[in-house]
């Protein structure tokens, strides 16, 4: 086999002698260019990994679903397998999802504030008067809508006069109310909103969005670590001088320097020479292969995430890890993420009213709408009660409270104008808080996107490795 494989496609080329050049040329060029490709290609494929693709795409596999069991744990949970004996592959960020969203929330989200906090700083009081701005045209029909669903008969018997002076009077009131109804739901938001289930809720569903947030997120890095690939050349050299080393040692060069004092033969102490030849060489160049392609993407890893804060250079070469550099920028644009695809008002509307407490947020504007029809009423409350009956005046003021949830969506998120300006609130809110996080917390929201699949990131460098080698082998022989 040795023999097979000591010159280029199968022993069907002589690179020495095509080139002219002696074996320690043909392998100090070919080598270093064979593990810069390597490297590059390791970094790249590895990146494109992380990401994509971003849902599940397989085929059935006989056989797959009755070993599955017995596989181990690390194994079941890589993104390869789905129900049913289906193999195939999904980003490792889609694939955890769920996961990411929750890191991503007590790494960054939760460090900024309470649900409570980015609804204050979208500004209540500008929404309670945006909302009266567009409700304002709606009142007549609203409380028409609720009188003749919930009492037609007290409607009916309503002079017009009287119609009239009640919907002025909510008219007249709406701004009031509006105002007051936004304080009273700032006052129990965090009843009323979890931010870690609503944005780990939210992002489950959206793997596409978690993809892009995180790769907005460390974009420059994610291409740097492509980039570092490119160490592979360096690390080739090495490898190359050991591969000569084996070769000008070996009974080969040995035995030419015997014929030819003028041929290079390294002569080792025998501890050396004897572990140095216990491996044939087309072993040392796949094992080598494989180690470039696992350094270069540890290199890479480490670079981009450690040390958080700076350090001497005799402990790191660097001193400080790309990303903790980029701080200030990457938390700039990590809260621009937040602020325009995360919390934003849709994501809170539709959260309060339709959310896990949506329930709760019903019955907290079915109360305050009781108390401000009470309020309205004033003295008219008792006639008005007699004159619709205790159970239909009740049913009728729940019916308000209902009618105002149901509407209240729409006109919180149909004007985009003001949805950015509230997003710019908030936007400046995340930048800010972000920024003013230690530097081991900021690197960890990204660290942790990657972290726990590094080792299978470290894997696939190694066994990209030992193809380009075994293609080097095949090429130029061993």
């Amino acid at each position: 086999m040795d023999a097979t494989l000591s010159a280029g496609f199968f022993g069907l080329l002589d690179w020495e002698q095509m080139t002219g050049q002696s074996r320690f040329v043909v392998d100090i060029v070919s080598i270093p260019i064979f593990s810069a490709i390597a490297g590059l290609i390791t970094n790249w494929t590895g990146v494109i990994m992380l990401f994509a693709p971003v849902r599940f795409t397989g085929f059935y596999c006989p056989g797959v679903k009755t070993i599955f069991p017995f596989l181990p744990r690390k194994v079941q949970i890589l993104p390869i397998f789905a129900p049913g004996g289906i193999l195939g592959f999904q980003g490792f960020i889609p694939a955890r999802a769920e996961k990411m969203a929750s890191l991503v929330t007590d790494n960054a989200v939760a460090k900024i504030g309470t649900a409570q906090d980015f609804f204050y700083r979208m500004d209540p009081q500008k929404i309670a008067k945006h909302v009266a701005q567009i409700a304002g045209p709606n009142v007549p029909a609203m409380v028409e809508d609720v009188m003749q669903r919930e009492n037609p008969q007290l409607w009916k018997e309503l002079p017009p006069q009287g119609r009239k002076l009640l919907i002025q009077r909510v008219e007249t009131e709406l701004p009031a109310i509006t105002d007051r109804a936004f304080k009273f739901i700032g006052d129990n938001f965090n009843q009323l909103i979890d931010i870690k289930l609503l944005v780990v809720g939210y992002m489950r569903r959206r793997p596409e969005l978690m993809k892009d947030i995180i790769y907005g997120l460390g974009a420059p890095e994610l291409k740097f670590m492509v980039r570092v690939g490119l160490l592979g050349f360096p690390f080739g050299i090495v490898l190359a001088l050991w591969l000569l080393l084996i070769h000008y040692s070996g009974p080969e060069a040995r035995e030419a320097h015997e014929h030819d004092p003028g041929a290079v033969f390294i002569s080792l102490p025998g501890w050396l020479d004897a572990p140095l030849h216990f491996f044939p060489t087309w072993l040392w160049v796949l094992l080598g292969a494989a180690l470039v392609g696992v350094i270069v993407n540890i290199i890479a890893i480490k670079v981009v995430f450690e040390p958080a804060t700076p350090q001497p250079r005799y402990k790191y070469l660097w001193k400080e890890a790309k990303f903790a550099r980029r701080q200030h920028t990457a938390a700039a644009n990590f809260g621009h993420a937040i602020a325009y695809q995360i919390v934003t008002m849709d994501v809170i509307a539709n959260e309060l009213l339709e959310g896990p407490n949506g329930d709760k947020t019903r019955a907290v504007l079915d109360y305050f709408m009781k108390a401000e029809i009470n309020r309205i009423l004033g003295p008219l409350r008792t006639v008005a009660r007699l004159a619709a009956g205790t159970q239909e005046f009740d049913a009728m003021m729940s019916a308000a409270g209902q009618t105002l949830a149901t509407e209240m969506k729409p006109w919180l998120v149909e004007d985009v104008e003001f949805s950015k300006q509230t997003a710019a609130k908030v936007d400046e809110l995340a930048t800010e808080k972000l920024r003013e996080l230690p530097a081991d917390e900021f690197v960890e929201m990204l660290y942790t996107a990657i972290e726990q699949d590094a080792w299978l990131l470290y894997l696939h460098g190694g066994l990209l490795g030992l193809l380009v080698g075994a293609t080097h082998i095949l090429v130029f022989g061993a």
